[in-house]
């Protein structure tokens, strides 16, 4: 059986989705604090839904049960969130990740994949990240990823727990939530070209991230679970491609018809890095991993799936 944690959310409900196209056994665990029951639509009655929160031992311990394989994508997202308030962000992230590791233990869990993210890199001034650079992350969310990553291979190697950290490179696509007010920018910019709304970019836009569509993401993440060598290990999951905003933009204004309307600059949000690309040659090595949507299509796709959610 699979747990899925964070399973509402965004990432966590289209690995749900996935696992049970493929006949495994799932259960969801969360709090529907950033998740929605609307993203289980199409999955209640085929997996178990748990409504709990993973800073409670009891909760997790008990979704524990049967489980062989756990996709830990819980957290508290957002790097202006936790700037806000890096003490729930730690409480959540860390706390939080020290009972899924745990219970995992104590349940006789398999593996553990876990859900990084590039945020750790921070302003590491060399252009490709790669697995090998020495991380500085900028804010508390960041912190907090690094630290589960570090519990992650602790737990590995004294306890001989599986564990894979898979750092997610700006992920976007269908069921992301557009209406956060810490909502990713692939969702807002859409969002607001739908509505006629010129979108907010922070700073000049040349800022660049290797956005990654999340079919590629659910792809590593089921490669993953079976994988002999990636036990231990930390690996970059992203398209290896470079898109700057003002670039992303332009793509998402053509797309919704709404090339007419053009962006707002802002000033720069704190915490940000000015530019993220992955080395995913690690992930090609130990999950035989290949991005399976470009950029192009996966944009394609979310416009799509938000247009037809409007209608």
């Amino acid at each position: 059986m699979y747990l899925i944690t964070g399973g509402a959310g965004f990432i966590g409900s289209n690995i749900a989705r996935e696992a049970l196209r493929r006949g495994h056994e799932v259960t969801i665990l969360d709090n529907f604090s950033t998740g929605h029951w609307s993203n289980l639509a199409d999955v209640r009655g085929r997996a178990r839904i748990v409504e709990g929160d993973i800073r409670s031992y009891h909760i997790v311990r008990k979704a524990m049960e049967g489980v062989s394989v756990v996709f830990h994508q819980g957290a508290l997202p957002s790097v202006p969130r936790s700037i806000t308030d890096p003490i729930t962000t730690n409480e959540v992230n860390v706390q939080g990740t020290l009972n899924i590791l745990h219970a995992a233990l104590d349940a006789g869990c398999r593996r553990i994949l876990f859900a990084s993210s590039s945020s750790i890199y921070g302003d590491a001034p060399e252009m490709v990240k790669s697995e090998d650079l020495h991380v500085r992350p900028l804010s508390p969310y960041a912190v907090s990823k690094l630290a589960g990553e570090k519990y992650m291979q602790v737990f590995h190697h004294i306890y001989g727990l599986e564990t894979v950290a898979l750092r997610y490179f700006n992920v976007f696509g269908p069921y992301q939530d557009p209406d956060s007010p810490y909502s990713a920018v692939i969702p807002l910019f859409i969002r607001a070209y739908l509505e006629g709304r010129r979108p907010m970019i922070n700073g000049d836009g040349k800022q660049s991230r290797d956005f990654t569509y999340i079919d590629n993401v659910v792809h590593a993440n089921l490669l993953a679970v079976e994988a002999p060598e990636a036990a231990g290990k930390v690996m970059n999951i992203a398209c290896g491609d470079s898109i700057t905003v003002n670039h992303l933009a332009e793509e998402l204004g053509r797309l919704t018809g709404r090339s007419d309307i053009t962006p707002e600059h802002g000033p720069p949000r704190a915490g940000d890095v000015n530019h993220s690309r992955a080395h995913i040659g690690l992930a090609a090595d130990l999950l035989s991993y290949s991005p399976v949507i470009d950029f192009n299509e996966g944009l394609k796709r979310t416009v799509s799936f938000m247009q037809q959610r409007r209608d």
